[in-house]
């Protein structure tokens, strides 16, 4: 297992580096088959001091990528936030594994409880706009994304607010 720790305006002193193998380094209890750890620190300038730190991890685990970013006032808070992230992450496609091959997985098992389903399923029309109508709508409702007919390709997209503040959007393909 191969932890790669590089820094984006900021020092990476051995410190920290220890950190964040001490902290990854659990991650192998969920996935045995993991290759590497790509994880970039880095400081920006903000405005607020709660996300002057930021720190992103991606996890190869045989082909299965899981990634997860966390901001914080300092390193190591960043540091914590993202290994639950990731964690978390690991745990629901460890216990997804085990769900094909033989039914439940062991965390819902120990909880006596079944796998969360579809709890809920809303139908609604989907009405023809441009994607610009679409993000008007969308602030509008107070949503952080939503579903709509694409005029110029007649095709349902979903178009969303990223956490910089500017839009995506989701144009499915059939493959």
């Amino acid at each position: 297992m191969e932890i790669i720790v590089t820094g984006k305006n900021v020092e990476v002193s051995g410190q920290i580096q220890d950190y964040v193998e001490r902290k990854l380094k659990k991650l192998g209890n969920h996935l045995p088959a993991l290759n590497e750890f790509k994880v970039e620190i880095g400081q920006e300038r903000t405005k607020s001091l709660e996300d002057r730190f930021v720190v992103q991890v991606t996890v190869n685990s045989a082909g299965t990528l899981l990634r997860g970013e966390s901001r914080a006032v300092n390193v190591l808070s960043a540091i914590d936030e993202v290994a639950k992230v990731i964690n978390r992450q690991a745990e629901r496609f460890k216990g997804r594994l085990y769900d094909k091959g033989k039914g439940l997985s062991l965390r819902h098992m120990a909880a006596g409880q079944e796998p969360p389903g579809i709890a809920r399923v809303k139908r609604f029309p989907v009405a023809p706009l441009t994607p610009e109508e679409a993000a008007e709508q969308m602030e509008m409702l107070g949503h952080s994304f939503f579903l709509f007919l694409n005029l110029a390709s007649d095709r349902v997209n979903l178009i969303y607010r990223r956490q910089n503040g500017s839009y995506g959007l989701i144009e499915p393909v059939v493959s």
